[in-house]
């Protein structure tokens, strides 16, 4: 028996945020019924269409999946889309006090239906997880027959969640919970994954002064941000750092973009890579 925490057993006898919203500005549908869990979230914009200001959600699965998908719901109220987006499935279980390592799929389950509503709602690339989605636009190999994942989608859960074993993984998303044929797969991706962070931080130097942190911060724009987005005929101007915080604003392609949210999220991530952890982007206008 599982031991779950008072909040988890609120949320799961008394959801909040049960249904569906009529005229939904974004709904994102993951998991099958084929396998066990799903869930539909539905979300509503003010009239300027900048925060969030209703959830609601649809969800077919275990007490942790209710827990999970309530707590979602009143997690995102308020926030813009880009906050909704740093919401990560280890947060939704610490607003629940924590989840048993055999449930986090349901909170994993949870920010991939944030992240669907969310990329449908501006028109981009939908993330591809699971088997409900055409095969032939399917992001990565399949790695996970039995549960359709890919190796794309696994690679994502196991470096967020800095997991170690195969076994977390099928904690985290049911990869290899059932005939268990792709374990070696998920053995050899977790090792990938673990190569991968030990070249990073090979490469991220040590201790820095203000200035020479602004200058990697610098080189680092210069050199593997900006040439990625003048491909796709965007650019970005360095507006002012302060300590961690960096302001950028996007020229070209980039101004104004719809997934302009995503691109700085993406700069964030290649800076904290590159240059220190506690670097932050701020996307300003002008």
């Amino acid at each position: 028996m599982w031991d779950y925490t008072d909040k988890v057993k609120d949320h799961f006898l008394n959801p909040r945020n049960v249904g569906s919203i009529e005229n939904a500005d974004a709904v994102g549908e993951v998991g099958s019924l084929a396998c066990g869990d799903a869930l539909k979230l539905f979300i509503k914009l003010d009239d300027k269409k900048e925060r969030i200001v209703d959830a609601r959600f649809q969800t077919f699965g275990c007490g942790s999946a209710i827990a999970s998908s309530s707590a979602l719901t009143e997690m995102v109220k308020g926030k813009t889309l880009d906050e909704a987006l740093q919401i990560t499935n280890q947060e939704i279980a610490d607003f629940l006090g924590g989840l048993p390592e055999e449930k986090m799929h349901c909170s994993v389950m949870g920010q991939e239906a944030l992240e669907v509503a969310i990329a449908k709602y501006r028109g981009v690339a939908v993330p591809k997880h699971d088997h409900e989605h055409d095969e032939a636009g399917m992001e990565g190999e399949i790695v996970c027959k039995c549960f359709g994942l890919t190796d794309v989608f696994l690679k994502k859960v196991i470096a967020s969640n800095k997991l170690h074993t195969a076994e977390q993984v099928t904690h985290f998303t049911k990869a290899g919970g059932a005939c268990g044929g792709c374990i070696p797969k998920i053995k050899a991706l977790i090792a990938e994954v673990m190569g991968e962070e030990k070249k990073a931080e090979e490469k991220k130097p040590g201790k820095l002064t203000n200035m020479r942190k602004m200058q990697l911060i610098q080189e680092t724009l210069e050199n593997e941000v900006r040439p990625q987005l003048w491909a796709d005929g965007g650019d970005l101007e360095l507006i002012d750092i302060d300590g961690g915080k960096v302001q950028i604003a996007f020229r070209k392609a980039c101004a104004g973009c719809a997934s302009s949210g995503f691109t700085a999220k993406f700069v964030e991530q290649k800076l904290r890579e590159l240059v220190a952890d506690d670097i932050t982007v701020e996307e300003v206008q002008g």
